[in-house]
C-alpha cells in the first residue's frame, strides 16, 4: 500500500467517524436515546454499517463533551436525569458567568452593545420549536441562544475566560434541553429580554443577578423529582 493509499484510507475513516459522531450527537439531543439509556457500540456499529472502532471513537468524543458517560465494564450510556454532574456544572456556571457578565458590562464598547442587540433580536425572532424537529429546541434556536449568551460575555475581552464559558456551555447543552422539556411554562423569552436590558443599561449588578436567576431556573428543573 502506498503512502497515498494510507492517507486516503485515513481521511475516509475520519470522515466516517465525523458522520457517526454527528448522528449520535443529534440522536441524543433529540431524545432518540433516553436519559440513562445504554449506548452499545456493537449495536450502534451494526445499525450504521460501520466498524466498532469508528463508533468507539465517536462515543469517546461524546464523553469528552459531556453527552455520554463511559461506565466501567459496562460500555457507554446517556447521562441520567439524576446525574450530580448537572448540578455541578450549573454551580460552575453560576459562579463564572455572572462575574464574566459584570466585566463585560464594565468593559464593553459601543460595538459590543450593537452585537448584543443584534444577537438578542436574532434569538427573539428564531422559532424555538418546529414539528419536524421533535419536542426539543430547534438547531437554529439553540445556536441563536448560544450566540446571545456568548455575546453578552464577549465584552470582557478575556479569551481565556470565554474558552471556559465555551466548555461549560457544551457540557450543559443536553441538560438545558431536558430542563426546557420538564418546565414548558417557563418564559425564557422574558428572561433573555431582561438580560439584554440590564446589560445595555450598563448595570453590572442587575445584569449579574438576572443571569444568576436565569441559570438557577435551568438547574432547578433538573433537580425537580417529578
Amino acid at each position: 500500500m502506498t503512502r497515498m493509499d494510507i492517507t486516503s484510507d485515513s481521511s475516509a475513516k475520519q470522515m466516517l467517524s465525523e458522520q457517526v459522531y454527528a448522528q449520535l450527537r443529534d440522536a441524543i439531543m433529540r431524545g432518540g436515546h433516553a436519559p440513562g439509556a445504554a449506548l452499545r457500540p456493537q449495536d450502534l456499529a451494526r445499525e450504521r454499517g460501520v466498524s466498532l472502532a469508528v463508533v468507539r471513537e465517536a462515543l469517546v468524543r461524546l464523553v469528552g463533551e459531556g453527552l455520554a458517560d463511559r461506565l466501567p465494564n459496562r460500555g457507554f450510556a446517556v447521562p441520567a436525569f439524576s446525574d450530580r454532574r448537572w448540578q455541578e456544572i450549573a454551580e460552575a456556571r453560576r459562579t463564572i458567568e455572572p462575574a464574566l457578565l459584570r466585566l463585560s458590562v464594565e468593559r464593553g464598547d459601543v460595538d459590543w452593545e450593537a452585537r448584543v442587540r443584534a444577537a438578542h433580536h436574532r434569538l427573539a425572532r428564531t422559532p424555538a420549536y418546529a414539528p419536524e424537529e421533535g419536542e426539543y429546541y430547534t438547531e437554529a434556536w439553540s445556536e441563536a441562544h448560544r450566540i446571545f449568551h456568548r455575546t453578552l460575555l464577549e465584552g470582557c475581552g478575556n479569551p481565556v475566560l470565554l474558552e471556559t464559558f465555551d466548555r461549560l456551555w457544551t457540557a450543559s447543552e443536553l441538560a438545558r434541553r431536558w430542563s426546557a422539556r420538564r418546565n414548558p411554562d417557563r418564559d425564557g423569552a422574558d428572561e433573555h429580554r431582561s438580560l439584554e436590558e440590564a446589560a445595555l443599561a450598563r448595570d453590572p449588578g442587575t445584569a449579574a443577578a438576572t443571569l444568576t436567576r436565569h441559570l438557577t431556573l435551568t438547574a432547578a428543573a433538573l433537580a425537580d423529582p417529578r
